[in-house]
């Protein structure tokens, strides 16, 4: 792997589980002797990362991750909404029943994953990538699939903020389930409903626990 890939998936996991939290500062000393890399390539990832929209350059700090603000939230959420009901319609028309079958099964009986004492709760969203990969799978569509997984990079950010309510995973899970059961049965348009439903309540939940977070929520979009 080149020096620029190595240091741009080590920051970008860094950004992603918030161990480089909103409004750090990325400079490239301390940034390349951690990273074991030289600056030339430390330049390449960050550009990499700030078209991503995950860091910026900010004049006088150099270059920071970015806030995340709730208007940027709600943007987040009107384009899955966009492109996730799409995905579920199209993974119910050309998706594998039997492998959705399954994953509506498994996540149906999520509760035991959410118990595990692993406060990562690593187990569950496993699960639920197996699902994103399965839709992906299923779409036949490399431009939608290419999108899907662009967006999730900031959904797996923002959901930090959520606070990992085990009430609302468990329901979140539920909800996983009956969007699997729809594709798995070849019914686009419950597949699309559950989503929205599952999106809706996603984004109520994110709200009404971060109304003005003062540490994670810059109410002043840029």
């Amino acid at each position: 792997m080149r020096a620029s890939d190595r240091a741009y998936a080590a920051l970008r996991a860094d950004i992603v589980h918030w161990r480089l939290p909103p409004g750090s500062v990325l400079a490239e000393v301390e940034q390349s002797e951690r990273l074991g890399v030289s600056r030339t390539p430390l330049r390449e990832a960050l550009a990499r990362l700030t078209a991503e929209g995950l860091t910026a350059a900010q004049r006088g700090r150099g270059v920071v991750v970015t806030d995340i603000s709730l208007h940027q939230v709600r943007e987040l959420f009107e384009l899955r909404a966009t492109l996730e009901c799409r995905a579920a319609e199209l993974a119910s028309e050309r998706g594998d029943r039997e492998v959705f079958g399954q994953l509506s099964a498994e996540l149906t009986g999520a509760a035991g994953l959410l118990n595990d004492p692993d406060p990562s709760r690593a187990a569950y969203y496993e699960l639920v990538s197996r699902l994103d990969a399965a839709v992906d799978a299923a779409i036949g569509n490399s431009y939608l699939a290419q999108a899907l997984k662009g967006l999730r990079v900031h959904l797996v950010r923002v959901r930090r903020l959520s606070q990992d309510n085990p009430g609302r995973l468990l329901a979140a899970a539920q909800e996983h389930a009956t969007i699997a059961r729809a594709i798995a049965k070849g019914n686009a348009r419950v597949a699309s409903a559950a989503t929205t439903v599952h999106l809706d309540n996603s984004l109520d939940h994110l709200l009404s626990t971060n109304p003005q977070h003062p540490l994670t929520i810059n109410t002043h979009p840029q």
